[in-house]
């Protein structure tokens, strides 16, 4: 069938081809793909305000989340000025959730950046020299992998002190491990493609290619795998503050506040709940952008959208698809 055919048959349709055959990048497609998805989309915007409240909201309490008021211990909710009421000391409870939130979501990010630098450089260099460089990066991968993953970190904790600056890198320093497999995986995969042996071709070094051609091209599934990492290394500072190894006193995070609710939780049972609404609020957000963002870079939804827009693409593809466009059905 002609394009002058289909393009004649409805303004719909025409619109439709001339999108297939103007093309689109994989981007362009993951883009749109992304803001499809409503969970995403709102996810996003719920942890924007988040973040937003995480920063300014400190400043618009009108106390401060260390600030002892004696006369206002255990108050309730729209009680004596707290809006969320008051803890055992008497600390306003909305200024330290606002603390405790920003807290968390530093450490998730920064405990993030570092296993990605670390996963994504050691995944690559073992995928892409082999042999038996990739033999001992990867069982010194697998021998991290058999010690317990909280015993680590506190044994890290316990060893070095706890301090802020430490629980960033102890709980970094060991959720790199999957990244680098995933990397490695990836980078597998891409070394034996064409523009590589390319690059192998005009001389290009070793380092050179992974930093200009592999690590560009990990891009999509290391993001994807860094917004579903988030929230585990949230939950794991969390379950450290809960235990006392975290963040200490009187500084506060979401895993001290839960801490501190669950001792006061039946004289004051706002203490536990509004944390823990924070909490489940962050981490599915988190997920929800995760999932979003891998299914919007998976390339075999991009066959689906161009064969549901012209009909191409692999067979099995378009048998998949159930395509119901009209230059489909045609």
């Amino acid at each position: 069938m002609s394009l002058a055919t289909l393009t004649s048959r409805s303004p719909e349709t025409a619109a439709l081809m001339e999108r297939a055959v103007k093309g689109r990048s994989l981007w362009d497609d993951a883009r749109r793909r992304l803001f499809r998805n409503r969970g995403a989309v709102a996810s996003m915007i719920i942890l924007g305000v988040m973040v937003l409240l995480a920063v300014i909201g400190p400043l618009l309490v009108p106390y401060a989340y260390d600030e002892i008021n004696k006369n206002d211990v255990w108050v309730g909710p729209l009680t004596n000025g707290h809006l969320l009421g008051a803890d055992a000391l008497g600390r306003d409870l909305l200024a330290r959730l606002f603390t405790g939130l920003g807290v968390s979501l530093a450490i998730g990010a920064v405990a993030t950046a570092v296993s990605l630098v670390i996963g994504v450089a050691w995944g690559a260099i073992a995928g892409y020299f082999g042999g038996v460089v990739d033999e001992v990066m990867m069982r010194i991968v697998d021998v991290l992998y058999s010690l317990p993953y909280i015993f680590f970190v506190i044994i890290l904790m316990v060893t070095f002190g706890s301090n802020f600056i430490l629980l960033f890198v102890a709980i970094g320093a060991v959720q790199w491990l999957t990244m680098a497999r995933i990397v490695r995986g990836q980078t597998l995969s891409l070394k034996q493609k064409e523009f590589i042996e390319a690059a192998r071709a005009i001389g290009l070094s070793r380092m050179a290619i992974i930093s200009r051609h592999i690590v560009p091209n990990l891009l999509g599934p290391v993001v994807v795998y860094v917004t579903l990492t988030i929230p585990g290394v949230i939950l794991a500072e969390s379950f450290l503050s809960f235990l006392g190894l975290g963040v200490q006193p009187p500084m506060a995070s979401l895993g001290t506040l839960i801490n501190n609710g669950a001792q006061d939780m039946e004289l004051a049972p706002w203490l536990l709940i509004f944390p823990s609404i924070f909490m489940v609020v962050t981490l599915m957000c988190f997920n929800f952008i995760g999932d979003g963002l891998r299914d919007a870079i998976d390339p075999k939804d991009r066959w689906q959208s161009l064969s549901c827009l012209c009909g191409r693409g692999p067979p099995a593809v378009r048998r998949r698809s159930a395509c119901s466009c009209p230059s489909s059905r045609a």
